[in-house]
This record gives C-alpha cells, sequence and structure tokens, in this order.
C-alpha cells in the first residue's frame, strides 16, 4: 500500500513539473511573439526595402539602448537614394555614431543632399565628423549647394553700418551683404560666421580710409568689393566668399573738420593758460619788486635818522660849529625851495598843455 502511495505522490511531483514547464514554455513563448511582434514591422521594411537588418540586429540594439526605429527609418532612406554599405553608411556605422550622440537622421539627409547635388565630395565618415563637432551637416550641404547672403553688420548688431572715414576726413556708413559658400573640408576647425563679418567690416573700414577723397567710394562702389576679395578674408574659415555687395552707402560727419576745430580748441586753451601764467610772473615780479623799492624806502629812513644823530654828535666832538649847522640847514631849505619851485612848474606846463 505504501508503495502505491509513493508512486501516485512521484506521479503527481512530474505533473506539476511538467505544469510548471509548460506554463514557463509558454510564458516564453509570449515573450518571444510579443517582442517578434514589436520588430516585425520594422523587419519587414527592412527585409523589403533591402536595408539588411536583420530580426537580430533588431534585438541587439534594444539590448545596446539604441532606437531601432530611428536606425531603420535612416538606413532605408539612405538605401532608397542609393547609399548602401559601399558608401560606408552601414547598420553599425549608423549604432555607433547614435551612441557617440549623433544625429543619425540629419547625417543621412546630409548625405543624400550632397550625393544628389553631384558637385559635393562629401564621405559618411566625414559627414559624422561634422555632426559630432557640433556644427549642423545639412544646413553645411545646403549652403555649399545653395550659397548663403550674410549681412554686414548683423541685423541685431547694435551698429548699423560700418563708419569709415576717407582721407579728406568725410565720414561713410557703409552696408554690406557677403555671400559665402561652405567648404565641407574645412568646416571641421574652420572659422564661423563671426569671423567672416568681423573680417569684411575691417577690409571694408580699411579700403575707405585708404580712398583719397569720399567721392571716389560713393563713384566706384565696387572698389571696396575689389579691395576686400583680394585680401583672401576667407582663409582658414568654414566658407569660401563668392562675392561682397555693397547695400548701403551714406555720407556721414566731417570728423576732419571736427577733429581740425577740436585741435584748434585744444591750441586756444593752451595759449590761454600760457598767457595766464605770464601774467602771474609778471604780477608775482611787480610785487617782488614793490617790496624791494619798500625795503629801500625804510633804508633811506633807517639812513636819515641817523643824520641828527651824527650831527649832535659832531657838535659834541667840535667838529660842526653852529654857523656850520645853520649854513646847512640854509642849503637844505633852498634845495627844498628849488625842488618845489621845479615841481609846482612842472604840473603847472603839464595842466597847461
Amino acid at each position: 500500500m505504501q508503495y502505491f502511495v509513493e508512486i501516485s505522490l512521484l506521479a503527481n511531483w512530474w505533473a506539476n513539473l511538467v505544469i510548471i514547464g509548460m506554463l514557463a514554455a509558454a510564458l516564453v513563448m509570449l515573450v518571444v511573439l510579443g517582442i517578434f511582434a514589436f520588430y516585425f514591422r520594422l523587419w519587414i521594411q527592412s527585409i523589403w526595402t533591402g536595408a539588411g537588418i536583420t530580426i537580430f540586429d533588431l534585438l541587439g540594439m534594444s539590448f545596446r539602448n539604441v532606437n531601432a526605429k530611428m536606425i531603420v527609418r535612416s538606413k532605408i532612406m539612405a538605401v532608397q537614394a542609393g547609399l548602401g554599405d559601399s558608401s560606408g553608411i552601414t547598420t553599425k556605422a549608423l549604432e555607433a555614431h547614435n551612441l557617440a550622440g549623433g544625429n543619425v537622421p540629419q547625417v543621412i539627409k546630409a548625405m543624400i543632399a550632397a550625393n544628389k547635388a553631384k558637385t559635393i565630395q562629401l564621405t559618411f565618415r566625414e559627414a559624422t565628423a561634422i555632426d559630432l563637432a557640433g556644427r549642423d551637416v545639412l544646413e553645411a550641404v545646403q549652403t555649399s549647394v545653395y550659397p548663403k547672403v550674410i549681412d554686414c553688420p548683423p541685423r541685431n548688431a547694435k551698429r548699423t553700418s560700418l563708419d569709415a572715414m576717407a582721407k579728406n576726413g568725410i565720414q561713410l556708413k557703409v552696408k554690406a551683404r557677403v555671400t559665402v559658400r561652405a567648404n565641407l573640408q574645412r568646416l571641421i576647425g574652420g572659422a564661423t560666421e563671426e569671423t567672416i563679418i568681423g573680417r569684411v567690416g575691417e577690409g571694408i573700414v580699411s579700403a575707405i580710409g585708404s580712398a583719397e577723397t569720399h567721392s571716389n567710394v560713393l563713384e566706384n562702389p565696387d572698389l571696396i568689393s575689389k579691395a576686400v576679395l583680394s585680401r583672401r578674408l576667407d582663409s582658414n574659415t568654414a566658407f569660401e566668399i563668392v562675392s561682397i555687395d555693397i547695400a548701403d552707402i551714406d555720407v556721414g560727419e566731417n570728423i576732419g573738420a571736427r577733429l581740425q576745430a577740436d585741435q584748434a580748441e585744444a591750441d586756444t586753451q593752451v595759449a590761454r593758460a600760457r598767457a595766464e601764467g605770464r601774467r602771474a610772473m609778471a604780477v608775482a615780479e611787480e610785487r617782488e619788486n614793490l617790496a624791494e623799492i619798500e625795503n629801500a624806502r625804510s633804508a633811506v629812513v633807517d639812513a636819515e635818522s641817523e643824520v641828527p644823530k651824527a650831527i649832535s654828535e659832531a657838535f659834541r666832538n667840535g667838529g660842526l660849529s653852529i654857523m656850520d649847522y645853520y649854513s646847512l640847514r640854509n642849503v637844505q631849505a633852498d634845495t627844498d625851495m628849488r625842488k618845489s619851485i621845479a615841481l609846482s612848474s612842472g604840473s603847472v606846463g603839464s595842466s597847461s598843455k
């Protein structure tokens, strides 16, 4: 009896094991069917278009966290445009570019545009390098096919024109338009539009500054364009300058005359300052002379104060008698009278005149 019980228990255990296995297999099949259903449409599209992406490639993209839908559509777009694995556009290359942070659809569109143009030599490696460098590769290809017009100065700049002065001192205000074509071979490491704008602005200012008169520039605006183009301003840039067109020229201020007027005013102020300095020196010298005169007068007063002392000393020593003193006083009185008569006659003569 016990034997039959053990057999029944073993049979039940195997039955449960089979049921669990069947459930696991069913679950696996459901997962496989779900994955197959999820990628079935992409796989069918890849087969019908000849993109060459298998179901296992799609599963690998899921494990590598790659957007399979974007890769498939990009590969289909390239194949339909005649760009296959021979052009370097392989499924692995597209996955690698996506994992590196690149914009795969933008690169494929740029490759298709370059291939349709037939005049642009652009490889997939160059396109991906341009994209990873942060440049818009599709815009670069479009600019290479259809030249781009750049305003100089830009429309959003603080200054609305390029101001320069001719040799005769007249200011000219210039607006220019630069037509450029992208140079794909120099797009990586080449200077951007800001460099083109800066160089063209510098060339225009230099060309106007070398003109003898502003009339020459107004009569022949193409002189500016020729002078600027001859300087090869597009060297080491991502663009090739096609043409430089002078859109507008306006006459500004007469800066030369204003500078001359400012210089004359400055010279006048300098002359006034020098004259004021000389006048101050003359006044100081006059005051010094007056001080010396006062000193001389004080010396005379001091000397005159010694005369009575000398006379009294002469009286005491017997060197001067009373008669000699009276004679000296008479001579002094006579001298004073003659001086007063001379002064009065001089004043009368000047009044009569």
